[in-house]
């Protein structure tokens, strides 16, 4: 199949978005599905669960991967790989050796090691900032507060702590800066399902302004971000993406905001709340529940969602299938199964059922999911097309093949979008249904 092109340089442009700050805008059209640019890592570091599965280097999904000779624990497709990763990995296999079982610092940490490193080897401007140079990221330093200065200054003391051997530092202050950039700017990267696979630094996509209606959807190829459009965009239309999961009602969303980005958004959703009430939706009864009863279910939800949140951390499988079982039958009192605090309830409970293999509880409350998720997200989401892909793959393995050609359909035909038609992870899905 023949790859797209790469998008022309000249069909965007930095601009001040009124209100907004800096922004990205069109100076053509693009239609959905067009890519309208892609931007390498600046610099990226897979999580440790997903060292040799993964390649360190590229991100590569691969099976026979070849280890680091000395410290055995990160893997290359090759020696290239390998080769061009050592400037990065050499931050890590001394000191890994040395801590051992020990050796724990945050991806956040480990990511903003690697900033320094690469500032350092690489002063001039980098194919990652054609747009916006990691430098001119926001840090949102004056808002603060003391909760998250406490947080940085920890992970200060940790990159002393796990990098002293092959970093220079620069003083206390200019580290704070450039935690704070890292808070906001970073990215996640993750996989078709959603899985978490690392953190990098992509600066051109880090100029896109957010949007809960957003035009653009940012989706990875290995350290590659790519942003296709999800919606038609006019020449002299703002690039919006959005920085949050858009399932959640209008407060929540800005709650979110708020805390990671420092801002309320205006977008014509959080304006109008037009979707709120089929995203709040209460049960018909007979006897339909007061206003203060409503409020109350909504504070649960909000709290049993933190505390499902933490539990992950120490609880155990059994335990947390039962938080979610509680929590579901509580609410489920009030609130609809297509409730977005049902939802995310359930998606847990998917989650604890899939990691202890039970592929018919986890089937269950996907098909639970799946039609409000569509309805609640905009089109083309990665979270209806994770979904999708997620049942077809337990129809498979459930030897219920018609169903399950159904929903890897239905997540192809996303993903073309997203993703773009010659994107592996499309080859792969195409590769199950042949083989079944």
């Amino acid at each position: 199949m023949r790859s797209e092109a790469a998008p022309q340089p000249g069909g965007l442009e930095r601009f001040v978005s009124a209100g907004k700050g800096r922004g990205l805008r069109a100076r053509r059209r693009y239609a959905v599905g067009e890519l309208l640019f892609s931007c390498p890592a600046y610099t990226a570091v897979l999580t440790v669960s997903e060292r040799g599965s993964h390649c360190d280097g590229c991100f590569a999904r691969k099976e026979g991967l070849s280890k680091c000779g000395r410290c055995k624990q990160a893997f290359y497709c090759n020696v290239e790989c390998q080769k061009e990763d050592w400037p990065m990995h050499k931050l890590e296999c001394s000191a890994m050796c040395a801590f051992g079982q020990n050796w724990n610092p945050s991806e956040t940490v480990r990511l903003t090691a690697r900033i320094l490193a690469k500032q350092r080897t690489h002063p001039e401007r980098t194919q990652s900032e054609k747009l916006l140079a990691v430098k001119e990221f926001e840090s949102h330093l004056d808002k603060l507060d003391n909760e998250k200065r406490e947080l940085i200054q920890n992970d200060i003391a940790a990159l002393h702590h796990f990098y002293s051997k092959h970093l220079e530092y620069p003083d206390n202050a200019a580290l704070v800066v450039l935690f704070a950039q890292v808070n906001c700017n970073g990215f996640t990267i993750e996989d078709e399902e959603l899985s978490h696979l690392g953190s990098a630094i992509f600066p051109d996509v880090a100029l896109m302004n957010h949007s809960c209606c957003p035009n653009v959807i940012v989706t990875y190829k290995g350290t590659l971000a790519e942003v296709r459009a999800v919606k038609e965009i006019e020449p002299g239309e703002e690039v919006f993406t959005s920085y949050i999961d858009l399932l959640y009602p209008t407060e929540d969303r800005n709650d979110r905001l708020r805390d990671s980005y420092f801002f309320n958004c205006d977008c014509r959703e959080c304006i109008t709340k037009e979707k709120d009430k089929e995203k709040l939706e209460i049960r018909k009864l007979s006897d339909p529940p007061s206003a203060e009863t409503v409020r109350d279910m909504i504070k649960y939800a909000r709290n049993v969602i933190e505390e499902f949140r933490r539990a992950k951390h120490y609880k155990s499988p059994s335990e947390l299938l039962e938080i979610c079982e509680l929590s579901l039958d509580k609410m489920g009192a009030v609130f609809e199964d297509s409730n977005v605090y049902m939802l995310h309830m359930m998606y847990q409970a998917m989650g604890v059922c899939l990691y202890v293999q039970d592929w018919e509880g986890a089937l269950r409350y996907g098909q639970k999911i799946i039609r409000p998720y569509s309805k609640h997200y905009p089109s083309y989401s990665l979270n209806v097309a994770s979904m999708w892909l997620k049942l077809g793959r337990l129809y498979m393995a459930l030897e219920n093949r018609t169903a399950g050609v159904k929903a890897l359909k239905r997540a192809i035909a996303i993903m073309e979008v997203a993703h773009g038609k010659d994107h592996p992870y499309i080859s792969e899905i195409k590769k199950e249904l042949e083989d079944h």
